[in-house]
């Protein structure tokens, strides 16, 4: 079953495709359940949700609009386990607020492109080069380093979890060469990488120094998301960008566009994924 997040946006995808179906506006939608403009638009966006009954209401509505058959049934069902809390303590504590949403979308998608700049991703990391960056930052955070190894151990998952996702990775050379922790510390970690790379549901490829490509372009990573949706309106797709203490999430028709001419511009100028391989020892061999 989808996390409690993944179903929320779902349930906002597909409502927000039916409404557009039935012709209306936000604010006819709103008044037809005596909810704010605004409350539609959280709802679509998987901010909130809504009551059973509210909800059955708002789907009588729409359903009174079109002319086709609507499913009643199919909306309540996504919006069943939508609510569900505690999902974030324990362990899964640690993580940022504003990083919750990219780790559920993590565990649900179909696909995952991922540009890193500078340093490995959190998916490819080992115990040890996580426990050194954890160790370098600045400002120094205190946290149950147990707790970060397990969450972490968590998302890694996907790479051999049953029907895993199509994961693709674009790695600056410059992490590769960022030391992070002692020369040991990244010779474990690049043969990791190398291992990794050789799973079949995964692409890696190198964007050495030299590769002609736009400099803003280089310096920016991101990650995009691609879920299947149970209903007729197509996947959720998401680009996630990171920065030190925030992050921000984009599902604006144009901006995944953009993101996805940028990840193809990526893969073009990048190392093919058997060279990057080779590149990926070669520096490893260096440390």
């Amino acid at each position: 079953m989808p996390t409690p997040t993944v179903r929320r946006l779902q349930l906002g995808h597909e409502l927000r495709h039916l409404r557009e179906d039935a012709g209306c506006d936000l604010g006819e939608a709103g008044r037809a359940i005596g909810k704010a403009e605004s409350t539609i638009s959280r709802l679509e966006s998987g901010q909130t949700g809504l009551k059973r009954q509210v909800l059955e209401q708002l789907v009588e509505f729409y359903a009174s609009k079109v002319r086709v058959r609507v499913d009643r049934s199919f909306y309540l069902a996504l919006a069943k386990g939508s609510e569900q809390r505690g999902r974030w303590t324990g362990y899964r504590a640690i993580y940022h607020k504003y990083a919750r949403m990219m780790v559920d979308l993590e565990a649900d998608a179909s696909v995952i492109n991922h540009y890193q700049c500078e340093f490995l991703p959190g998916l490819l990391q080992t115990s040890r080069y996580l426990q050194a960056m954890h160790a370098e930052a600045v400002p120094q955070v205190v946290e149950n380093m147990d707790d970060v190894f397990q969450a972490r151990a968590e998302r890694q998952e996907i790479f051999t979890k049953p029907d895993p996702p199509d994961i693709g990775f674009v790695l600056s050379e410059s992490a590769l060469l960022n030391m992070v922790g002692t020369p040991d510390v990244m010779r474990e970690q690049l043969d990791h990488v190398a291992k990794i790379s050789d799973l079949s549901n995964v692409q890696l490829q190198v964007l050495p120094f030299g590769a002609r490509i736009h400099p803003a372009v280089r310096g920016q990573s991101f990650m995009a998301f691609r879920i299947e949706a149970p209903g007729n309106s197509g996947p959720l797709e998401f680009v996630y960008l990171e920065e030190h203490h925030d992050g921000k999430y984009l599902d604006n028709r144009e901006d995944v566009d953009l993101y996805n001419r940028l990840w193809s511009r990526l893969i073009g100028a990048a190392l093919d994924p058997a060279a990057s391989r080779d590149k990926v020892l070669e520096v490893a061999e260096g440390y």
